[in-house]
């Protein structure tokens, strides 16, 4: 290759760079990364069957209304796999008040109908009180329902009942969500149905950080050294309500949620508080610790006395007690 070529191709590459740049200059609009406020409705294409909506009027019409769940505008991450694809790549270059409609086929929806996917297993394998047709259930490790059941047989289909289904979205961009607040509340709202009670604050931690040794040691076997600095970390602090404590994806995922919360919002720490109320002086009931403070915090024969118990009368008890075993 000549160097007038050599010159030429990188002079290409340059102007591809540029362009590139430019391109992303130019980019206006909602992006990948952005936090959006999300109304939508989704509806199978053919059967009209409802896929998931934020609109609580439809969810009265569908008669989904009293599904454990609040149905409202929800908030996702554009890029991040919070909505279907097909989705995500019609709110890029978007802006807060656009609408318009997406049709998800079946294959990027919930897949293609597999047959392969239908099995029959014995009944045996399924608790008797799901044992009738469209019950969900779990066999060999596979979520399924039964489309049929004969006997001591049933017909278990394996594929998602969407299956082979495309999938219409009507939706609507609210709002584009900036406050970082609103975003981690409306991340957990997302993952676990539910809104926490959440504030970030800066705090002064101390952390224990190596020490870089001296140039002119060349010790290569020499025990790392630490010492103690005081560095700031900003904290998003989470209260725990005893329905999020409870909440099986929380108890199940809660450091990958916590990571995604961290990655997503872009603070170094979640700290869970979880809040126990006091009951007001009150002891706890049937507790020695609610008539003086417990063994050894005070006179128990003074407890007693206080109470009205004779100690005598409980040890002469006892003892007979004993004596009739």
């Amino acid at each position: 290759m000549t160097e007038e070529q050599e010159a030429e191709l990188d002079e290409q590459a340059d102007d591809v760079e540029a362009e590139a740049d430019g391109d992303a200059d130019e980019a206006e609009g909602l992006q990948n990364g952005d936090f959006v406020e999300l109304e939508y409705t989704a509806y199978t294409t053919d059967g009209d069957q409802l896929v998931d909506t934020t609109d609580p009027e439809v969810a009265e019409e569908e008669g989904v209304a009293d599904q454990n769940q609040e149905f409202k505008p929800r908030t996702i991450v554009i890029g991040e796999g919070h909505i279907f694809e097909g989705v995500e790549d019609a709110l890029v270059g978007s802006e807060a008040g656009d609408s318009g409609t997406v049709t998800i086929d079946a294959e990027d929806a919930f897949g293609e109908y597999d047959p392969d996917n239908v099995e029959t297993v014995s009944a045996e394998k399924i608790d008797e009180d799901d044992r009738y047709p469209g019950a969900n259930v779990q066999v060999d490790g596979q979520q399924g329902y039964i489309s049929t059941i004969i006997g001591g047989r049933a017909r278990v289909d394996f594929n998602h009942p969407l299956a082979g289904e495309d999938v219409e979205y009507e939706y609507e961009i609210l709002d584009e969500v900036e406050d970082r607040e609103q975003q981690a509340a409306g991340l957990f709202e997302m993952y676990l149905g539910l809104e926490p009670e959440l504030w970030i604050e800066t705090d002064e931690v101390e952390e224990e950080v190596p020490v870089e040794p001296d140039e002119d040691e060349d010790d290569e076997d020499a025990e790392p050294e630490f010492e103690t600095e005081v560095v700031e970390k900003e904290t998003l602090y989470l209260e725990a309500t005893p329905q999020m404590t409870m909440n099986q994806q929380w108890m199940m995922g809660k450091q990958q949620i916590g990571q995604d919360i961290i990655d997503q919002i872009g603070v170094d720490r979640v700290i869970v508080q979880e809040v126990i109320d006091g009951m007001g002086g009150m002891g706890m009931p049937g507790m020695m610790g609610g008539m003086g403070g417990g063994m050894g915090g005070g006179d128990i024969e003074d407890a007693l006395e206080d109470a009205d118990v004779d100690a005598d009368e409980i040890v002469d008890e006892l003892e007979g007690a004993a004596d009739e075993e």
